[in-house]
């Protein structure tokens, strides 16, 4: 299990260096050097006289490829949108890591703080990317960190669900354990769960949301919806662009 779980958790799409990303929205494309050997490649979406701008941490299958139609969701409320692939995902390259993948998402998150305030910095993770979300928010100062499924801990969650004959302690080289991340956060938190979603269980969203009090943070329940389709749901955009400050 130790040696094969790099394939079991990930589910990467590799794409050539010179593949040729093609959308009907203005976008530039970007490789950040994070270390010797580590390359992640990214891709900015602009929409004229932004808000701010949304980092967005997608799931763990495919790449930036697929995941890139859901910037048009932010850039309607008016929001530039940054998203980058993993390591070993897309055209990203490099060993990864949990250190590793956490060292890139605060590397971005600078190279985007020369461009923008950080008042003006959305962090927005789903499902897998809710952990690298939650770390980058709590020790950063954006202007708000919205949690789309997310999990408690990956290890809690891979130890209930799939591997709970093993010691997952000893064998897990990711724990990503989000709810240690969350009590550090100081901006505005929303948690968007579906009540349906079998794949990561709305009760841990609701014991994230927990630890992060009502003051500062807000659960919004999507009745009906399961993992991979909020976007189905009207309560989603509703809630979304209530929160953006989208009127439509």
């Amino acid at each position: 299990m130790y040696w094969v779980q790099e394939w079991f958790f990930f589910h990467p799409e590799k794409l050539p260096r010179d593949f040729p990303f093609q959308y009907g929205l203005p976008f530039d494309e970007l490789f950040f050097e994070t270390e010797k050997g580590v390359e992640i490649n990214a891709l900015h979406f602009k929409v004229s006289k932004p808000k701010g701008c949304i980092l967005y941490f997608k799931g763990n299958s495919k790449s930036i490829k697929g995941w890139s139609k859901f910037a048009r969701d932010f850039m309607m409320a008016g929001y530039d949108v940054v998203m980058f692939d993993y390591r070993g995902f897309g055209k990203s390259v490099g060993k990864r890591t949990e250190e590793g993948m956490y060292k890139d998402s605060q590397y971005v998150y600078n190279w985007l703080k020369t461009i923008y305030l950080e008042t003006e910095i959305v962090v927005y993770g789903r499902s897998m990317g809710s952990g690298f979300a939650a770390k980058t928010a709590a020790e950063n100062m954006p202007k708000m960190l919205i949690l789309d499924a997310p999990y408690y801990s990956f290890s809690q969650l891979i130890r209930k669900y799939y591997l709970p004959f093993l010691p997952t302690k000893l064998l897990l080289k990711y724990k990503i354990q989000t709810h240690r991340f969350v009590p550090d956060i100081n901006c505005p938190v929303y948690i968007f769960h579906g009540t349906k979603d079998w794949v990561i269980p709305i009760r841990y969203g609701l014991q994230l949301i927990r630890l992060i009090g009502s003051q500062q943070g807000t659960f919004i329940r999507i009745q009906g919806a399961g993992h991979n389709n909020l976007r189905n749901f009207p309560a989603y955009y509703q809630n979304l662009y209530r929160i953006l400050g989208f009127v439509e």
